[in-house]
């Protein structure tokens, strides 16, 4: 049998056991990405955009449905971000209301799971569902397409300016037998509305769990919506998404890709500039250490005149541990007077670690100002040692340093609890004498020296 026909018998086995019809467009496209996935199966590395990521853990792998939402409120409490916001939960994929919190929804702010917002209206649903991120994406997209059931549904009617951040909650818990999720998320930013949506993973130490998530984001004109993503989910679990934006005309997107945890790790972020005016901004960080895989693919199409984009990612490796960073700005025929920047930076903190890199543009218009770059080194040993000589031990001027060099990344980060989350996992826990942007100056300054 092949890695393939697991997945599909597991599907089939769900749909056998439904108990109430769906809607004719979900069963539709259903089997159509049953069947699409059935025609390309798991990607290989004789695929480009997968050569440097072995998919074969999740291939082979025997995962179940989870069944219900079950996680103690104690370890909760324990894993969620201290920060005031409204939250939707989700335990291995499945939506918990009890550790979710919508109180004060704000007037023309809807947040919802996905299976209320089809029972509401799903034809409404269906007509933005799948726009940006077809099942032709990539096998991942199509497998999610097959099995997505639950998720989040975000709207904000024009105009309107969500103060609290939206954190979406994926919760990965223990089993005997590593289930899997295929969460999907949409969000609907109508003109001139703002919002800050945090999408965190984390889980028990123990868990070995498949996730495979897709999200869409419209912004129309004006929209500005700053999308966060923590993914510090448990060493043992498999972690695959995708994000695709589509702009409208002097929308503002900004992406934070934040990336501590998981075994394997897929992310791919895909923006569309569609009008004038509308500009993106991507800042990532991806920290791996052990034998830790983590792979970050970006696309940035500029396709109208006058868009912006600004691109700075920073990986960090120690021990085994491999990253990939593939970032790739098209400007599209007639985009001119397009500006697109891009940069990514690693440090590696062992012999032993790996980074494949490569930006790339492919220019088709000729009045552009576009620039990208890569560059990969160890850290500083004269810094080291001239912080070693103002009295800091080894273990901490290492962390000083470390952090430094994510400095220009996490300096951007507005949300004090990911930043601290972030810091702790990098540079461990440093004396409290030293504060972030001390950090930055006294490494870099000594540095130079």
């Amino acid at each position: 049998m092949s890695e393939e026909q697991t997945f599909l018998d597991a599907l089939k086995a769900r749909e056998a056991t439904r108990d109430v019809a769906e809607p004719t467009w979900i069963a539709a496209r259903r089997q159509a990405a049953s069947a699409r996935f059935e025609a390309v199966g798991f990607p290989t590395k004789r695929n480009e955009a997968w050569k440097y990521t072995d998919v074969r853990a999740i291939a082979r792998g025997d995962f179940a449905l989870a069944t219900d939402a079950e996680f103690s409120r104690a370890s909760a409490a324990a894993l969620t971000l201290p920060i005031e916001a409204l939250r939707l939960t989700f335990v291995d994929g499945i939506f918990s209301a009890p550790l979710s919190d919508l109180s004060e929804l704000p007037k023309g702010v809807t947040i919802e799971p996905l299976t209320e917002a089809l029972e509401a209206n799903h034809e409404a649903v269906g007509a933005v569902l799948g726009r940006l991120a077809g099942v032709d994406f990539s096998p991942f997209a199509a497998l999610n397409t097959a099995f997505a059931e639950e998720g989040a549904v975000i709207r904000l009617a024009p105009g309107t300016v969500v103060e609290k951040p939206i954190i979406l909650q994926f919760l990965s818990r223990a089993h005997e037998q590593p289930v899997m999720s295929h969460p999907r998320v949409l969000i609907e930013a109508g003109a001139r509305s703002e919002a800050t949506v945090l999408e965190h993973h984390v889980g028990e130490a123990e868990a070995a769990n498949f996730t495979n998530l897709v999200s869409e984001a419209l912004l129309e004109r004006g929209a500005i919506l700053t999308y966060y993503k923590l993914q510090e989910a448990p060493l043992g679990d498999l972690h695959i998404s995708s994000l695709h934006v589509d702009q409208g005309r002097d929308s503002r997107f900004t992406s934070f890709n934040l990336n501590l945890g998981g075994a394997l790790v897929r992310n791919d972020i895909v923006t569309d500039l569609n009008a004038e005016g509308a500009e993106t901004q991507y800042y990532g960080l991806f920290y791996a250490q052990g034998r830790q895989h983590v792979d970050n693919h970006t696309l940035v199409n500029h396709n109208a005149p006058r868009t912006f984009s600004e691109e700075n990612y920073k990986g960090i490796l120690d021990d085994r541990a491999r990253g990939v960073f593939n970032g790739k700005v098209i400007v599209k025929r007639d985009s001119q007077k397009i500006e697109a920047n891009q940069n990514n930076a690693n440090l590696l903190l062992s012999d032993r670690a790996e980074i494949d890199t490569k930006p790339e543009l492919e220019i088709y218009a000729d009045d552009v100002k576009c620039s990208h770059g890569a560059t990969t080194g160890q850290l500083d040993e004269k810094a080291i040692y001239a912080l070693r000589t103002r009295g800091i031990d080894e273990q901490t001027a290492r962390g000083l340093l470390t952090l430094a060099f994510a400095g220009e990344v996490m300096e951007a980060v507005k949300l004090d609890a990911v930043a601290e989350r972030v810091e702790l996992a990098v540079a461990g826990k440093l004396p409290e004498r030293f504060n972030l942007s001390g950090l930055v100056e006294t490494a870099v300054a000594l540095g130079e020296e």
